[in-house]
């Protein structure tokens, strides 16, 4: 049976209601608010029948201890999400090529619900990540990602470099990104079935993880600053390919 997990803040339990309401159990809500977004999340609680408690700061800091909650925590069972296994999205009904996200080794989870949010934003069919390492689906993820977890499937793996093998053996172009990419993201053409591979926030890309792609890339830097944020430079990849499909 799935444990119960924590989200907190106003856009992430508003999202849940949304979207996912069947995986709530109860919020928790400070009884001093009276604010549109307190009025929000009452109706929407009301309409799918799920129980509010009214309660003061001191107890909502003791269920959400050491978070920005906004004044609302709801306690979840997160729902199993639609898609388990790669090979589920390669034989869905895609309406365009196949489009991953791959991430290795991200641990901070601001950078990994930024990511979720960015893949979201961007048509991402699915997020990858490694079981080990790498940061899971937390409270702080989901609040930071505004939904987008609930949004886009996120796939744990357990062997990150079989996986890569595996999308390339069902005709997935893997592109890794790398300070040393042979060529730039501008330069790169991103037809057809893509996953492109972002590495962690301080050591970039596995070796064994650069060795299966099928090539790097690189963003080009012409400040001082040699390298950006994850969640960064997964903006700017992933709109990158977003813009030329949009032109195909």
């Amino acid at each position: 049976m799935s444990q119960s997990q924590i989200i907190f803040g106003f856009h992430p339990i508003i999202s849940q209601l949304r979207q996912s309401s069947r995986s709530i159990q109860e919020i928790y809500l400070d009884n001093e608010r009276n604010d549109p977004r307190t009025k929000e999340i009452l109706e929407l609680a009301k309409e799918n029948n799920i129980r509010v408690l009214m309660i003061d700061r001191t107890r909502l800091d003791g269920i959400a201890p050491q978070s920005k909650h906004q004044g609302v925590v709801a306690k979840i069972i997160p729902l199993v999400i639609p898609y388990k296994t790669v090979e589920d999205i390669l034989e869905s009904n895609l309406t365009e090529p196949a489009f991953f996200l791959i991430l290795d080794g991200v641990e901070d989870p601001h950078n990994l619900g930024a990511c979720l949010r960015v893949a979201d934003g961007m048509g991402v069919h699915a997020v990858i990540a490694p079981k080990d390492r790498a940061v899971g689906l937390n409270a702080t993820v989901r609040k930071v990602a505004s939904g987008a977890a609930e949004s886009v499937p996120f796939i744990v793996v357990t062997n990150l470099a079989r996986t890569i093998r595996e999308l390339k053996n069902r005709g997935v172009l893997v592109i890794g990104t790398a300070e040393d990419g042979a060529e730039s993201i501008y330069e790169t053409s991103f037809k057809g079935p893509i996953a492109v591979v972002l590495g962690s926030e301080g050591n970039g890309l596995r070796r064994l993880t650069k060795e299966v792609c099928d090539f790097l890339i690189k963003i080009p830097m012409l400040g001082a600053i040699e390298s950006l944020n994850v969640s960064v430079a997964s903006g700017i990849v992933l709109s990158e390919i977003r813009r030329q499909r949009s032109k195909s």
